[in-house]
């Protein structure tokens, strides 16, 4: 397939950008000289910025590239996951925040052992290792493949290159550096977003009213199908998916949590918590309908043979927008992947030296402890860059679809085990325990009989119990393997004593806290 060539004024504003890049890197790394400043900025960072970040953080190459390849190809049913976010969150963020900045220090996964133990937390946190593996070589993958596709080079060298300028912003800036690199890449993706939509809409003959009516004529509107069938990809199936992925995202996984440690009080990190999530859909939604315009525009103009659909946009913004635009669009869409991974290092840095390196290097200087975390950063980047590697022959679900596959698998009954330490006094260590092993056997058992493996009509599954074999479609085993753990935790803690809990641990703790808060406060 031929390359695209690139005016030598993108080419220079995509330097520049990488530049700018790297200053914010040089501009923070003097203040990275504790644990708390390279993990926390020692709440240095305001409300609205985190906000920001947590924007940036949530969006990446998947967003820019996946989400309108997936709206080329479909409808917007994979869109219904994030639908369910702001959903499920209004309601339950306000007690989420407040509880994670009174009983961790750090890692996420501190609440877990608190809770229910050290095996809880061991198998949390490699859950979170494993699906962010997963996530962030699906963005080095995406951008570098739409990079090589326009400007030519090798994908492999694409990949390594972004990597390690990922790995230098964060090893310098920490996550000080990150969030102020989100909120430069925020304000870019609205704007680059509606531009490239604007510019696709007035392209198309008939404007918007005839994208609409060939989107529709063509299936490429809604959120169907709307029956009840989970055996297939339906609205249902991706409702419940939303839901227990909401919970995930925003409860338990490190990248979200590490932002309310960063703010300065508890109302600030609320805050910053609400305009992530109300910002984030609306993004969510506009990169989707891009990959709708698109189809409506070339139903009209012509498509390179061969073209995957998440290189449609990448070749639209080249052929069709004009030069200096093309560079800053770019820009947009590298930044959004250096945000969302440098994001991504720094949580899995602060998992690996508190989850990891401190319990087997017990009361060491800070200074000791934060060289690891560098270390770290630079050993899971190459990690990252290893995997993007790999994904360079994904297969034809498509890269979005795949995402939210391994995103199910690796969830591991990570929200289960949330709700029923956030819920329950009942339940217990040894009941959790239970809970996980039976999760383990759960996800074992579902995937191996619904995954195929093979070419073309020879592919067969991995593991056939005929009759008996997972039938159900992959997004919801997510969703099953936290109400195992939810269903068989809560049963077999009814078989062992009843644990003496920290009130702060738990939900009805909260509520009883607020009220004597409100009760002093009324009487004053």
């Amino acid at each position: 397939m031929q390359k695209i060539s690139l005016h030598l004024i993108d080419y220079i504003i995509i330097i520049g950008f990488l530049v700018v890049t790297l200053y914010v890197g040089f501009r923070f790394a003097r203040r990275q000289n504790s644990l708390k400043s390279f993990f926390l900025a020692q709440g240095r960072v305001p409300a609205w910025a985190i906000g920001m970040s947590l924007l940036a953080t949530l969006i990446s190459s998947v967003t820019f590239l996946a989400y309108p390849g997936t709206g080329f190809t479909s409808n917007w049913i994979l869109l219904v996951q994030g639908l369910m976010v702001p959903v499920v969150l209004l309601g339950t963020i306000w007690f989420i925040v407040p509880l994670y900045r009174k009983v961790i220090g750090l890692s996420t996964y501190e609440y877990f052992e608190k809770r229910f133990g050290a095996f809880a937390r061991y198998y949390s946190s490699l859950a979170f290792v494993l699906r962010q593996f997963s996530s962030m070589g699906t963005v080095l993958f995406l951008l570098a493949s739409a990079l090589d596709y326009m400007i030519g080079g090798n994908t492999m060298i694409m990949i390594v290159i972004i990597g390690l300028i990922i790995i230098a912003v964060n090893l310098m800036g920490g996550i000080e550096a990150v969030i102020w690199l989100d909120v430069f890449q925020g304000f870019m993706l609205f704007a680059t977003g509606i531009i490239c939509l604007t510019v696709i809409l007035f392209s198309t003959d008939g404007g918007a009213p005839a994208v609409w009516q060939i989107a529709k004529a063509n299936g490429r509107t809604g959120f169907g199908p709307y029956d009840a069938d989970l055996t297939r990809l339906t609205f249902l199936v991706m409702a419940i998916n939303g839901a227990f992925y909401a919970i995930q995202k925003y409860g338990t996984d490190q990248t979200v949590v590490q932002r309310y440690l960063t703010a300065k009080t508890d109302k600030g990190a609320i805050r910053a918590s609400l305009m992530g999530i109300l910002l984030t859909v609306p993004v969510w939604m506009l990169f989707m309908f891009i990959g709708t315009a698109l189809f409506a525009y070339y139903q009209n103009h012509s498509l390179p043979e061969g073209i995957r659909a998440e290189q449609v946009f990448p070749y639209f913004i080249a052929t069709r927008l004009p030069v200096g635009v093309t560079g800053l669009i770019l820009s947009a869409m590298i930044s959004a992947a250096i945000c969302s991974l440098s994001a991504d290092l720094n949580s899995l840095a602060a998992v690996g030296v508190e989850d990891y390196y401190k319990k087997m290097r017990r009361n060491r200087q800070d200074s000791d402890y934060l060289r690891a975390g560098k270390w770290t950063v630079v050993i899971s980047g190459l990690i990252a860059i290893g995997i993007g590697a790999l994904y360079i022959n994904a297969g034809s679900e498509g890269v979005l679809g795949i995402v939210f596959t391994l995103y199910a698998i690796f969830s591991g009954g990570i929200v289960g085990i949330f709700l029923l330490g956030i819920f329950s006094a009942r339940a217990n260590r040894q009941g959790i325990t239970i809970g996980i092993m039976a999760c383990i056997l759960f996800t074992a058992y579902a995937f191996l009989t619904s995954t195929r493996i093979g070419t073309g009509t020879e592919k067969h599954l991995l593991l056939d119990f005929g009759e008996y074999n997972f039938k159900h479609d992959k997004l919801m085993l997510g969703v099953y393997s936290h109400l195992v753990v939810i269903i068989v935790g809560y049963v077999a803690s009814l078989f062992f004593p009843k644990p003496v809990l920290d009130k702060n641990l738990l939900y009805s703790g909260w509520r009883e806290a607020r009220k004597n808060t409100k009760f002093i406060v009324q009487s004053l």
